[in-house]
């Protein structure tokens, strides 16, 4: 009987915290919200917006020849939906410069001697890919064998040897297609992101939850004073991630470091700068510890799957590229292969420098005046 009475006793208390936890989470109403809403809305963003199948990538084209064959060949390759043209070069030297800029994926460089070429053994024209994203060179390495259906004119029918390569391949900055080369480079955007933004989202929270606010409250300390001193000191913690991170990747995983490693920090230092500043923002937004982990973690999965880390930008829906556009992460992503991998300098990225340090300002700005120095 007591045996009996203790466990009954026992489960009545259990059901009365359940219960206590149960209102108490139901009045908090920014943790219930993000409860439902955080997995409707990345299960929709997500569910539209991954996809594995690469499509749309943009290249360029050098045509020396101007010929019939050269505009049968484009107007195939446009029919894969693999890749879409955006841009004509005149000579080779100014689409691979478009290459290193990013501006461009690959670049179809088609021979004089195209005509010729249908009757030997030589493929009929060249990709030049840019392998530091291994799932975009490889899905241009698989239009290397693409059947020419368009070319079905008795001449070029009879002439063209259907045994040999359409295209020669050259993969530029990862000619053995190794994903490390992809993954590193792209790991330290993803480890900052999740690091920075989450020592800061809960930095101003902290401060009220301990009390520290009141103290604030009688210095001289202003609103933009306090964001800046809160992110000074995880700057210097960013950088030395990311010496960390690549700095193992090349002895470990020997991820080649192409560019100026002046350039590489400073386009970190602006990086580190933006993602602390986001963490700041939601630290203005967020009422506990626990929301401002939630909203961090919200804000980190899209800049994994939304960034280019590991999906193609070109393969996501416009409104998806369009979300991707405002991360921090995206821009770069994109500022940190240019450097690492293809030798790119700051000039050629620099749009995407050029929204960090805007993002940045920007968000410093509505940071300090959503803060108030007073007790809520």
């Amino acid at each position: 009987m007591n045996t009996s009475a203790n466990v009954r006793n026992s489960l009545q208390r259990i059901y009365a915290i359940v219960v206590k936890e149960l209102r108490q989470l139901s009045r908090d109403r920014p943790t219930f919200g993000m409860i439902v809403m955080i997995p409707l809305i990345q299960l929709l963003l997500f569910g539209f917006a991954i996809n594995t199948n690469v499509r749309n990538l943009p290249v360029a084209l050098v045509d020396n020849s101007h010929s019939e064959i050269a505009r049968t060949i484009v107007a195939d390759l446009k029919a894969t939906q693999v890749v879409r043209f955006i841009q004509n070069y005149a000579k080779s030297k100014e689409a691979v410069a478009a290459l290193t800029r990013g501006d461009v994926r690959a670049a179809l460089i088609i021979p004089k001697d195209i005509a010729q070429r249908l009757n030997d053994e030589r493929p009929l024209a060249q990709w030049v890919v840019d392998g530091s994203d291994t799932m975009v060179g490889n899905a241009i390495f698989g239009l290397k064998n693409m059947p020419l259906s368009a070319l079905n004119s008795q001449t070029m029918a009879s002439s063209y040897n259907a045994q040999k390569s359409t295209f020669e391949m050259t993969i530029f900055y990862n000619p053995e297609r190794r994903s490390a080369i992809n993954i590193v480079p792209g790991l330290v955007a993803i480890i900052l992101t999740m690091t920075m933004v989450l020592f800061t989202s809960a930095a101003l929270v902290r401060e009220r939850e301990r009390g520290n606010l009141e103290l604030l409250i009688t210095t001289p300390v202003k609103p933009m004073e306090l964001m800046i001193g809160k992110i000074v000191p995880y700057v210097f913690v960013g950088l030395i991630q990311m010496s960390i991170i690549l700095g193992l990747g090349h002895l470990i995983f020997d991820v080649p470091i192409s560019g100026r490693l002046d350039q590489l920090f400073l386009a970190a230092l602006v990086f580190i700068s933006a993602s602390l500043t986001l963490g700041m923002l939601i630290s203005t937004v967020a009422k506990t510890q626990l929301q401002a982990m939630q909203l961090t973690v919200f804000l980190l999965i899209p800049s994994i799957l939304l960034s280019g880390f590991m999906f193609p930008y070109e393969g996501m829906p416009r409104l998806a590229q369009w979300i991707a556009e405002i991360l921090p992460a995206t821009h770069f992503i994109r500022l940190i292969r240019g450097i690492v991998l293809r030798a790119a300098t700051l000039a050629d990225l620099w749009p995407d420098l050029v929204w960090l340090i805007s993002f940045t300002l920007i968000g410093l700005l509505v940071a300090a005046k959503r803060f108030k120095k007073r007790l809520d």
